[in-house]
Order: structure tokens, then sequence, then C-alpha cells
């Protein structure tokens, strides 16, 4: 299980407003809550966090190198053992971040759970995501206020278009 901080939006609900040529404030609430949705469902289609917050996820250690379900980590800043308060001793563990976000830890006795703290996120701000990102979530917020009265069973092909080159897999190299 993954517990992250409240997600920093990327879009602005002004962004959101004009696109959806929104002009009074009278659903302004209904909008803030569609940019949330559009939001975590980019982030969820992604598989990527997109600003950066903390988290702390529950961790079942294998025999090795064991990868957390977060992308892209920035930091790990502590693991402890479920139901501890303090956390292990860094010699206790190895972490690892590669290249590419993607955080490992090791030397943990398997089949235990541990807690695992750090950062994730593409950008400290949102005008650190890329435009494609931030183009998707402003047109998906903008569907779904004008089909909001209607199923939607799937994401438009222009916000999968945009977003697919930074979509990562659940796949370990």
């Amino acid at each position: 299980m993954v517990r992250q901080d409240q997600a920093t939006l990327c879009v602005s609900l002004s962004e959101v407003q004009a696109y959806a040529r929104v002009e009074t404030g009278e659903e302004e609430a209904l909008l803030a809550g569609l940019l949330r949705t559009a939001s975590e469902w980019c982030e969820t289609f992604l598989n990527q966090a997109l600003v950066a917050r903390d988290f702390e996820l529950d961790l079942r250690s294998g025999e090795s190198w064991t990868m957390l379900p977060l992308q892209p980590v920035r930091s790990i800043n502590s693991v402890r053992r479920k139901g501890d308060a303090d956390p292990l001793a860094a010699s206790a563990y190895r972490s690892d971040i590669d290249f590419d976000g993607r955080g490992h830890i090791a030397g943990l006795p398997a089949g235990d759970t541990f807690v695992v703290s750090g950062s994730a996120g593409m950008g400290l701000t949102g005008n650190e995501i890329p435009e494609p990102i931030r183009q998707g979530i402003l047109r998906l917020a903008a569907y779904l206020f004008a089909n909001r009265d209607s199923l939607v069973g799937e994401l438009p092909k222009a916000v999968t278009a945009l977003w697919r080159p930074y979509r990562k897999t659940g796949l370990c190299r």
C-alpha cells in the first residue's frame, strides 16, 4: 500500500476554466474535482508521480533487490520494520535509485514487511512537468466536464497520444 501526501496539481483551475470556456465561478468546484480526477488518471496511465511529494509504502522484502512500486523515485529517506516506530540504521540495508527513477531496496530479511519513506515525482513544480502531459490533463478535464452526463468508457485518443511517450511499464529490467 502506498500512502502519499496530497498531490500538487500541475495544471491550474484557471487553465481548465479557460480551456473549457467556463467564465463564471458557478462550476469551479465541479471543474476542480474533474481536474483532480484527470490528474490521478494521468498518474495511473503513466505509472509515475507527477509533482514531487513524500510517500510511505509497505514493501515485502525479497531474496535480493526489491523494486519500489512508485516512479520516479527522487529519494529514499528511511526504512523501518512495519509496526516499529524507529527506522533501521542505514547500514542495515542497501538502497539505489537507477537512471530511470526506479528505487530498489536490498539486504532486508526476506518475507518481512517494511515501511519505506521517500519522495517521488517528475518535477518539483507543475511547470517542470512536460507540456504534453499538462495538455493531456487539461484536455481530459475539459472532456470530462463536457461529457459529465454520460459514462466515459476510455480515455480520449488525443489524450493518450500526448501521454504515451512518457508512460512507464511495470516490468523490471
